[in-house]
């Protein structure tokens, strides 16, 4: 069915104006000033709201075997999440264990993916052992679509690259026109400082912020820097969370490294004391790297203001704190990492950001959407609202009141990081290619609706 949203402030990167926007076949074919509806066509009448891009989450986690457990949500349950809070695309990390072949994961988190999801999904590779096979093997996933390759410095032993590996998965990378996302924190110095922790009877969910501080992803991302700059390979470093480590990527920008920097939602709200809760109640914030000091917030969000941060995510990694935290009760670094946020990430980013503001409707946009959809070879297909590109929009009313709470989430998660927080706006209705797939809070997308999005290297 042809879909007409009229009277809409449509809000772009670059522009900011008022007119209707004509759908058919999936995607937007038309936007002028008083397009009459024509029989039959679907109208939208968003006077008074904005009109945004489908929002783009380019760091989740769903299918995630991890520590021993496994994250709590089903590619239905994580779209339909998302689609409520306006997201319309995430990008899923593939994390295959060392003994794992690359291809045969692909596979498999795709299998799970494909005829559950109800948005739109694409994956980044986990490059988690570099061998002459798996190099084949990650050329022709390249070919099948995934343009974007991850690469942990962290979780010695399980997902982490030694130095070699790091190197000719980068030298690849550069072959193919490949962008590596990158976890920076090196995986060394962790493991020493866990160890010492421990050994001083140092076990609670305090503890995790001291055996990982700033300096330890400080120097991951000046590490990346170091090679990134020798194979002249594109780098983007994921869920940065502090003043340290962004100057470090900075320096590493300033010397000409292709570089671009992603943080998280959590980062801009939440803060270390929030770990520190008693009773064990902190390891619901236990996520790596951890939350940092407070200080640390303004310059994030003046990052996400100013284009230094180019884009923000959720890391989303659900894991219930009834007993899946509590795995590691006698000791922190037991707890699965994890803080669930895909469902509220731009309702808050709204109501923190522009409602405070702390950035325009336009950086907003640009930082939740169009640069993922750039940097990931999405772009102009998702992140923009122009003739051609699908028709995933979000009629967002920055009148809407509430509260966020794990009672009426649909994460499947026992708690919800931000309980009891106020929003200052939520989408009315969310698109997903020229169909209604959330009206007033309520998912009508079906699982299965979501595509899998075959991706083009551009880097």
């Amino acid at each position: 069915m042809a879909l007409l949203i009229k009277n809409g402030e449509i809000v772009t990167p670059d522009s900011r104006y008022v007119a209707d926007i004509w759908c058919e076949g999936e995607t937007i074919t038309r936007i002028d000033k008083d397009i009459p509806a024509p029989p039959g066509a679907e109208v939208i009448d968003a006077q008074g709201k904005y009109v945004f891009p489908g929002f783009i989450d380019p760091h989740v986690h769903i299918y995630l075997p991890f520590m021993g457990t496994f994250a709590k949500d089903t590619h239905e349950t994580a779209s339909k999440a998302a689609l409520a809070g306006g997201t319309t695309t995430f990008i899923e990390m593939i994390c295959p264990g060392r003994t794992e072949e690359p291809l045969a994961a692909f596979e498999q988190w795709l299998g799970k993916a494909q005829g559950q999801s109800a948005c739109d999904f694409t994956f980044h590779m986990g490059v988690t052992r570099y061998d002459a096979e798996a190099e084949k093997q990650f050329k022709e996933i390249v070919k099948r679509g995934v343009s974007s390759f991850k690469i942990f410095l962290a979780y010695k032993g399980a997902l982490g690259v030694t130095d070699e590996e790091l190197y000719n998965a980068l030298k690849l990378a550069k072959r193919l026109g490949v962008i590596t996302t990158a976890h920076c924190e090196n995986a060394d110095l962790i493991l020493e400082l866990q160890k010492q922790l421990l050994s001083e009877g140092k076990t609670g969910p305090e503890w995790h912020h001291e055996s990982r501080p700033p300096v330890v992803e400080a120097e991951g991302v000046h590490h990346l820097m170091t090679f990134a700059k020798m194979l002249d390979a594109h780098v983007y470093i994921v869920h940065l969370s502090c003043e340290e480590a962004l100057r470090e990527a900075l320096r590493g920008k300033l010397s000409g490294v292709k570089v671009w920097v992603e943080t998280l939602i959590q980062y801009l709200v939440l803060d270390k004391t929030w770990a520190e809760r008693p009773a064990f109640e902190g390891a619901k914030y236990v996520m790596s790297p951890p939350l940092r000091d407070a200080r640390n917030q303004d310059i994030l969000w003046n990052g996400l203001r100013d284009g230094i941060v180019s884009t923000l995510a959720t890391d989303h990694a659900p894991f219930d704190f009834a007993d899946q935290k509590r795995m590691g009760e006698k000791d922190f670094t037991r707890i699965p990492n994890g803080i669930p946020s895909l469902e509220d990430r731009i309702n808050v980013y709204f109501t923190l950001g522009v409602q405070r503001g702390r950035l325009d409707l336009q950086r907003f946009v640009d930082t939740a959407s169009t640069q993922a959809a750039k940097l990931f070879g999405l772009f102009p297909r998702k992140g923009a609202i122009q003739p051609g590109s699908d028709a995933d929009l979000v009629v967002y009313d920055s009148k809407y009141r509430g509260k966020l709470s794990a009672k009426t989430q649909l994460m499947n998660v026992d708690y919800n990081p931000f309980e009891g927080m106020s929003i200052e706006g939520r989408p009315s209705v969310v698109t997903l290619r020229g169909e209604v797939a959330v009206r007033d809070g309520k998912v009508l997308a079906k699982a299965g609706r979501g595509r899998f999005l075959e991706r083009e290297p551009n880097h």
